[in-house]
């Protein structure tokens, strides 16, 4: 006969304390699972859009299924106010939102004493949200912080780590002129995100219109490979001389696939596609992306 033991779950926004006070006495007998803000498709099946969880952006891509919607209103109010669950009772809250950095952001990271600078740290995480997108140069940031690159680094890495953004690396064959270092930030939410820069104007007055779409995609990538359980590794490609694709999905033998993120349809991804002729390359755009 099997015992039936009871089963515990323990769960919250508090990483570092959960980890600290749960790691040890559960050694060898606890699960982790990540539960990341809502994927879209579980934004739209709450909302009331699609009736299942079918129609995962990774299933979309690597099995060829179309979806036809028309969704770019509900996706341009996403990208302003982001896909914690909270936001879908109260869909424009930028309130809530401003209250999540102070309440949550370095909540865990204080208590625990792992920041030692406080106004530093929130310098920096505002200065890397105006970066999402771009490669990050940590001599770069430690000079117009005034802070040491190994300081900006562990700061990186503990906002990591507490879920708040995350690091593409890029790919690379070793050749030459390809990037094979620098890596790229983006936000797990998009609304925490606003917040943080204090601007939740809509996307048509903004600068940053691309680069919210961009985080969007990217986010959704990295979630639905993780729930999915796809195994794919998410990458970079960049050039030296400035040719690039957003993302690439890499897996054993398989077959390597791109993704260019566009605010059009034009066809990207030629040197990518030039130097990889193999390689399976989309175009996602707003008006595509959920087709």
């Amino acid at each position: 006969m099997k015992a039936r033991l009871p089963t515990t779950s323990k769960a919250g926004s508090s990483a570092f304390n959960i980890k600290n006070k749960a790691s040890e006495s559960l050694a060898g007998r606890k699960i982790e699972y990540r539960l990341f803000p809502l994927a879209f498709t579980e934004y739209l099946v709450q909302k009331g859009v699609v009736d299942d969880f079918s129609n995962l952006f990774l299933d979309k891509f690597t099995e060829g299924k179309v979806y036809s919607f028309d969704l770019v209103s509900l996706l341009d109010n996403i990208l302003i106010y982001g896909l914690y669950p909270e936001m879908i009772s109260r869909p424009s809250d930028s309130v809530y939102l401003t209250n999540l950095v102070d309440s949550v952001v370095f909540k865990d990271l204080l208590d625990l004493r792992l920041i030692e600078n406080r106004a530093g740290a929130l310098n920096l995480l505002k200065l890397l949200a105006h970066q999402i997108g771009s490669l990050v140069n940590y001599s770069e940031l430690s000079s117009r912080l005034g802070m040491d690159v190994k300081t900006i680094g562990r700061y990186i890495d503990l906002f990591e780590q507490s879920f708040i953004l995350f690091k593409v690396l890029p790919y690379s064959t070793k050749k030459r002129d390809e990037i094979g270092k620098m890596s790229k930030i983006y936000f797990y939410d998009l609304g925490l995100r606003n917040a943080l820069i204090e601007n939740f104007q809509p996307v048509g007055n903004r600068g940053d219109g691309g680069n919210l779409f961009e985080n969007f995609v990217i986010s959704e990538v990295l979630k639905t490979n993780y729930y999915g359980d796809f195994g794919y590794k998410l990458n970079y490609w960049r050039t030296k001389q400035g040719s690039e694709i957003d993302i690439v999905l890499s897996k054993g033998d398989s077959k390597l696939r791109g993704i260019e993120i566009k605010s059009s349809a034009r066809i990207g991804g030629t040197a990518f596609r030039n130097r990889y002729p193999n390689a399976k390359v989309i175009t996602v755009t707003k008006q595509n992306f959920y087709q």
